[in-house]
């Protein structure tokens, strides 16, 4: 079993020709409401990727949403797609998370989140949900929660024997130790070097995740965009190319990515095919807009 710990949001897109200068108006585009959040993001990339295997893995999800209509949509479309959500808290007088997205004609986005409900998942949350942690062999977290959570969560999986996959986004620096207690650190450039203490303006990916490594990591995962993965993993240091498509909007490419991966390395996969997996996941999902309704489902690869 796979279990995500994080954020469950309504994302609230709105297309733009370019994004905004402050103080300036524009006239937009369409607008969609499609579900979203890094947390539940992941946790339907690695539903959809597990693909129809024997023993195939069950995904579950730990989160918080609002007792509003919003909540109510968010947890059916996760249901929606398999996710057990036995531990998906309904929060009374609550709004769920957002995220206001603004994705201009390049595809590329602009992201400001309101964690709502998200800001509540309590370390009380994770342990009511022991049982299930218990259950899973890889526990995926990110940073859209409150980070005491975030670390009871990782010392709690790893004190239960669970690979942990950790994606520190948004950026943001890391409590003492809790480097060490990560399986795979899985952050793009900008997020490395803000956990490596240097600027991010011609930081070399190599060179990053060497500095990740000392910190305590034993396999670091830079995604780098349209120039591929960089991994050094325990075994060592590999590049990986990034499939050349047309970008049409490159929301939760990201987080496909991991759920591609972990879906992957729950299946069996050894980290390069996992890694490959996760690459040909989110490529694709560039090609589609929005977060969740750009997640590909396994058979869509190939």
């Amino acid at each position: 079993m796979i279990v995500v710990i994080g954020s469950i949001n309504m994302d609230l897109v709105l297309r733009v020709p370019r994004m905004p200068l402050p103080g300036e108006t524009l006239t937009g585009g369409a607008f969609r409401t499609i579900p979203g959040g890094k947390g539940a993001n992941q946790a339907v990339a690695c539903a959809r990727l597990s693909g129809k295997v024997a023993g195939a893995q069950q995904v579950a999800m730990i989160g918080c949403v609002g007792d509003d209509a919003f909540g109510a949509t968010l947890r059916a479309a996760l249901v929606g797609d398999g996710i057990i959500d036995s531990h998906i808290t309904t929060l009374p007088g609550v709004a769920s998370g957002i995220a206001s997205i603004l994705v201009d004609d390049n595809g590329q986005n602009s992201i400001v989140i309101a964690g709502g409900a998200n800001d509540l998942l309590s370390p009380g949350h994770i342990d009511a949900a022991q049982g299930l942690i218990e259950q899973a062999d890889i526990v995926v977290l990110q940073l859209e929660t409150p980070m005491a959570t975030v670390v009871h969560a990782i010392k709690l999986a790893r004190s239960l024997g669970k690979t942990v996959v950790l994606n520190p986004a948004p950026a943001a620096s890391l409590p003492d130790g809790v480097l060490e207690l990560v399986d795979y650190l899985i952050p793009n450039e900008i997020e490395a070097a803000m956990l490596a203490g240097v600027s991010p303006e011609g930081a070399d990916a190599k060179a990053l995740a060497a500095a990740l490594q000392k910190l305590g990591s034993d396999n670091v995962i830079i995604t780098l965009g349209s120039k591929g993965v960089h991994a050094a993993l325990y075994g060592g240091d590999y590049t990986f190319p990034a499939e050349v498509v047309k970008a049409v909007d490159t929301t939760a490419a990201g987080d496909t990515f991991i759920g591609g991966f972990v879906a992957g390395l729950a299946s069996g996969m050894d980290e390069a095919e996992a890694i490959q997996q996760g690459q040909r996941a989110a490529a694709w999902s560039v090609t589609k807009p929005g977060a969740q309704t750009s997640i590909p489902h396994l058979h869509e690869l190939f």
